[in-house]
Formats: C-alpha cells, sequence, structure tokens
C-alpha cells in the first residue's frame, strides 16, 4: 500500500518520459472516450470488451500497452465528464482526415460487435457520432455490415 502510494506521487513529480501525455486536443484522446462510450452503454464493460478496446488502441495508435492503459485511463475520466459527444468529436475533425473517421466509426462498430449484441442504444450512438464526423450514412451502414460480416466468420484455424 504504501508502496503504492510512494510510486503514485513519484509518477505524478516525475513521471515516465516514455509514457506519453494525451492532451485535450488529441485526437487519439476524442478517439477513445468516444469508444469508452460505446462499451460504457450498457452497463459495465465486460472483460471481452475491455481486451477488444485494448487491442484496437495498441493496433490502431501504435501504442505500448502502458501507452494505452495510460490513454484509456485518461479516456475514461473525460467520457465520464461529458455532456455530449461533440466535444470529442470536434476534436476528431479538426485533427483526422476523412479515412482516418472512417477508421474511428470502423473502431466503434467493432467494439459495439465484440459481445456479440448490438443493442438499440449502441446502434444510435455510432450513428449520432458518425454523422458528427461527417461520415455518411452509406459508410456507417456500410462498415457496420463489414464488421458484423467479419465477426460471424470464425477465425481460419492453421494447418500443422
Amino acid at each position: 500500500m504504501l508502496d503504492g502510494l510512494r510510486q503514485f506521487i513519484a509518477d505524478v513529480v516525475a513521471p515516465n518520459p516514455r509514457q506519453r501525455a494525451f492532451d485535450d486536443d488529441d485526437y487519439r484522446l476524442a478517439a477513445t472516450a468516444l469508444l469508452v462510450h460505446v462499451i460504457s452503454l450498457d452497463g459495465e464493460p465486460s472483460a471481452v470488451e475491455r481486451r477488444k478496446l485494448h487491442s484496437l488502441i495498441e493496433s490502431r495508435f501504435g501504442l505500448d500497452r502502458g501507452s494505452a492503459d495510460h490513454l484509456i485511463a485518461s479516456a475514461t475520466l473525460v467520457e465520464g465528464e461529458a455532456v455530449d459527444l461533440y466535444h470529442f468529436t470536434s476534436v476528431i475533425m479538426r485533427e483526422v482526415d476523412e479515412a482516418g473517421r472512417l477508421r474511428i466509426v470502423e473502431m466503434m462498430w467493432e467494439l459495439v460487435y465484440a459481445d456479440g449484441q448490438v443493442s438499440e442504444f449502441e446502434d444510435n450512438v455510432v450513428w449520432r457520432a458518425a454523422d458528427l464526423l461527417a461520415v455518411s450514412a452509406r459508410d456507417r451502414i456500410e462498415l457496420k455490415h463489414r464488421v458484423a460480416a467479419e465477426q460471424a466468420t470464425p477465425a481460419p484455424v492453421p494447418e500443422e
């Protein structure tokens, strides 16, 4: 307990230089907050959803495990304080091109389908976020169907 408190104070006073800081204008923080919002809609995120979120953040943003943990923790805090999606989508709109915004909507769908169930609330949040990100209805629906098909397709078994 005391060691944990010491480490916390040490990190605050002299943060690990390898750990990246994510400020309010970082599109990765905004995108991750949207993703956290998606997995939090139906209550406490499941272990599958949390693993999928970590996987997406690490692979899509090129982060190591520690940086991804830090980003997700920061995003969880700002998402909890947000009153709407606009704050996050406006940052993304300023910083990310159309292809990047499509990837963010795709990541949202991947999280929606991670637990095998799509709720009406999840579908609605992705629709609203995609609209705010200037992603067309056609592209949003195409991404939804593609992710759904990928989730339904079992992973290939490697041959021995």
